[in-house]
């Protein structure tokens, strides 16, 4: 698969919106908290067009027994994919090309943690979110457009802002952590 980038598009958010709908639907009544993350998410970030949600559950066990529902909006399901503790699935849209990824954790697990940090992390500095498109357009351009060159070359720049985001997401927590008398 080759990687294309698009500027930032503002119907992604209605794109995600529309999937996090459909897929509460599918799975109601057992409940699953949406959110969306990765570039799609990011104001101003060039992006792989695709969305990126991730849900967060009570029980993975219990999720696994519905998670058939699904394969009806037209996700495969792909287990953990080398993350433990989390469901993969992905979607393409009619002309074959890939058009969502969901990622499902325990409500509570780290991973879910470091996404919505570093999420939260790139909407709040535009200049990281900048270099972050200069280094996407520069690997495609070197050509590491096939995915695996693509995630691979991403991945020290990705590494060293997630760590950054946890550091800041922690120390916004403390910000607003209760203080005692």
């Amino acid at each position: 698969m080759t990687v294309s980038l698009c500027p930032h598009d503002p119907a992604w958010v209605l794109a995600f919106d529309r999937e996090a709908r459909a897929i509460a639907l599918a799975l109601a009544p057992w409940p699953i908290r949406l959110h969306h993350i990765g570039s799609t998410s990011v104001a101003g970030c060039i992006a792989k067009p695709i969305i990126d949600l991730l849900g967060t559950v009570g029980d993975l066990d219990r999720f696994d027994a519905v998670s058939d529902a699904i394969s009806g909006l037209g996700y495969e399901a792909m287990g953990a994919l080398g993350i433990e503790g989390r469901r993969y699935f992905r979607k393409f849209d009619l002309d074959g090309a890939r058009s969502h990824h969901l990622h499902v954790f325990t409500a509570g697990s780290p991973h879910v943690a470091r996404h919505l940090a570093f999420r939260d992390y790139l909407r709040a500095h535009p200049k990281v979110v900048a270099a972050y498109g200069r280094l996407k357009t520069d690997l495609i351009a070197s050509g590491a457009g096939a995915w695996e060159a693509y995630i691979d070359g991403k991945a020290g720049f990705v590494a060293a802002t997630e760590a950054d985001a946890l550091r800041w997401s922690a120390t916004r927590e403390q910000a607003r952590a209760p203080t005692e008398d």
